[in-house]
């Protein structure tokens, strides 16, 4: 071969570390470990033990990055024939099937070996549900089966507190279902302006999202009554003593905020094409604000109680 004879497949013969990362959807993952840890920090006093913290984050994080991987594999079809998905690494040729399998299982299997030999078997149990919960109930059946999908699977992307919670309790106490509830109620609000921002490719591929099936503007108003709910039972943690004034405080201004969002995507939906990602995207910020401030009011209130 002389130097210059052309290279017959330039693309490179195995997957970079990227490739790899960008299937665990770390962006994602991140808020799931995020809203755990909050969950470690809650169920106790004063601080989580180290061990505790480390490794039930660990062991969380490599779960869910799993189960994102599983998403990424049953998924790469549709995900070829959208324009958000389809520059993934599996739709593009840059990771192949196989890998990608062998990779969801040595996260999966690192992370119940982890939290069942050094956090404890409850919070194994419960990860290792939520991992099936998302990666094959939701993916695999709910989501091509019923436009509630999001409702029903949005119980599995609601555990990573309750998780947190076990790591270091061992125990599922009624705390850590309220903080379940919060992201269980922000589940739909947050997903179906993506929906609708997307109506047009979910309907090319025949997913049975429920701005395709009943239209944006129902989806617009379940959008909107979905928030109000949310709003409820962000206030619950004040109501049943779990946090106190300061949490309650940035909540009611997190809220007001989102709603002004959710009332102007109802309002002016079809002449602002833009406000469903706004709102998208605004959903995301809520939530990482509103358990930050789960965080800061825990530490915060006593201190003030005492003044």
């Amino acid at each position: 071969m002389t130097s210059d004879t052309p290279i017959a497949n330039p693309q490179r013969i195995l997957p970079a570390w990227r490739d790899y990362l960008e299937l665990t959807k770390p962006r994602v993952v991140l808020l799931i470990v995020f809203t755990a840890l909050v969950g470690m920090f809650l169920a106790v006093p004063g601080v989580p033990p180290l061990r505790a913290l480390l490794l039930g984050s660990l062991g969380i994080w490599l779960a869910a990055s799993s189960a994102a991987v599983v998403n990424h594999v049953i998924d790469q079809r549709i995900d070829s024939e959208m324009a958000r998905t389809r520059h993934r690494p599996l739709p593009e040729g840059k990771m192949d099937e196989l890998r990608a399998v062998l990779f969801s299982l040595v996260l999966g299997a690192s992370s119940m070996l982890l939290l069942t030999c050094w956090v404890n078997a409850l919070t194994a149990l419960l990860t290792f549900a939520s991992l099936i919960g998302y990666a094959i109930v939701y993916t695999l059946w709910l989501k091509r089966a019923t436009p509630q999908n999001i409702v029903i699977g949005g119980a599995a992307g609601a555990m990573p507190p309750v998780l947190g919670w076990t790591t270091v309790t061992n125990d599922v106490h009624a705390n850590a279902l309220l903080l379940f509830l919060i992201v269980f109620a922000w589940t739909p609000p947050h997903f179906w302006a993506l929906a609708i921002a997307r109506r047009e490719e979910y309907a090319k591929i025949g997913m049975p999202m429920l701005p395709v099936v009943y239209g944006v503007a129902l989806t617009r108003l379940h959008i909107v009554l979905y928030t109000l709910i949310l709003t409820i039972v962000t206030i619950l943690p004040v109501l049943t003593g779990m946090s106190g004034l300061v949490y309650g405080a940035i909540a009611l201004v997190l809220d007001a905020i989102f709603l002004w969002h959710v009332w102007r995507l109802y309002r002016d939906g079809d002449a602002d094409l833009a406000r469903p990602m706004r709102t998208f995207w605004w959903s995301i910020a809520y939530l990482g604000y509103l358990f930050g401030a789960l965080l800061v009011d825990h530490y915060a209130s006593p201190l003030l109680a005492r003044l």
